[in-house]
Order: structure tokens, then sequence, then C-alpha cells
């Protein structure tokens, strides 16, 4: 599978392994992460045309190593979205996930690391089956103004 650069949303995109290869060598990789058989990455200059664009950049990372790496040089507001094992299961299987038991141990894994490795990192934490998307969004972009005014 082709490696996916950029952010989760209509703007994550795939490339090529020479792509990837190319990004690297420039340095213009924040986060390289494997995870289910894929190569997923961030590409700095994707993150700063967003910046620059008076934009929120919202990125989706799924351990704790790839967060603080990210967040090391700059300000961010980091929020964690989780779920239930049984009920990441259960939406697994809804949407016909081909790798829901790839993606239950990659759950458990996450649990595991967030045990070992949190600390306090996250501004926010919501579950996911107990809030809808709306709800979540409108709350991560109070909190995140919020911390904006309070740097200012």
């Amino acid at each position: 599978m082709s490696p996916k650069i950029g952010i989760r949303t209509h703007i994550e995109r795939f490339a090529s392994a020479e792509e990837l290869t190319q990004l690297r060598a420039a340095g213009r990789l924040l986060i390289e992460t494997h995870r289910y058989s894929n190569t997923y990455a961030i590409d700095r200059h994707h993150i700063d045309r967003i910046t620059a664009a008076g934009q929120v950049p919202i990125v989706h990372l799924g351990n704790i190593a790839d967060i603080r790496r990210l967040v090391q040089p700059a300000p961010w507001l980091v929020v964690l979205l989780w779920i239930p094992l049984q009920v990441c299961e259960q939406r697994s299987r809804q949407r016909g996930d081909s790798d829901t038991v790839n993606r239950l141990q990659a759950w458990d894994e996450t649990l595991a690391d967030l045990h070992a490795n949190d600390n306090d990192l996250f501004h926010r934490r919501f579950h996911t089956h107990q809030a809808t998307p709306q709800e979540i969004a409108e709350q991560t972009a109070d909190a995140f103004f919020n911390q904006r005014a309070s740097t200012s």
C-alpha cells in the first residue's frame, strides 16, 4: 500500500515510496509512523501552509512518542479521543474493515502506551461513544481559543 502523507482530513493523500524517501531526505517529515501495514507521515510544509493561512491543523496520531515529538517545538492543544474496546470492535465491523483484528491489537497497544506514558499530556479527553462529533468539535474549539487567549 502507498504511504499516506498529510493530515487525516480531506487533505490526506497517498504518496509513492519514492516521494516519501524524498520528503524524508529533505527533512520535511515531522512524524513517520507505521501501523496496519501502512506508513503514515506528516509533512512539515503542509502544517506550515495551514498555519500560514490562519487555519488550525488537526493531526491524528496513535502513540505518545509521536505526540511528544510533534508538540515539543511549538504549543499544541492535545486531545485524546477514546473509545471502549467493544465499541471499537463494533464500529470496525460495521464499517466492514478487513483488518479489525489488527485495529483491536492497536487499541491494546495504545491503551498500554497511555498507561505507561500519558503523564498529563492531554489537555482534553473525550469518549467518542458518549458525545457527538459536533459536541467534541465545539468543546475542542473552545479549549483551543481559550489556550490561545491565555498565551497571548
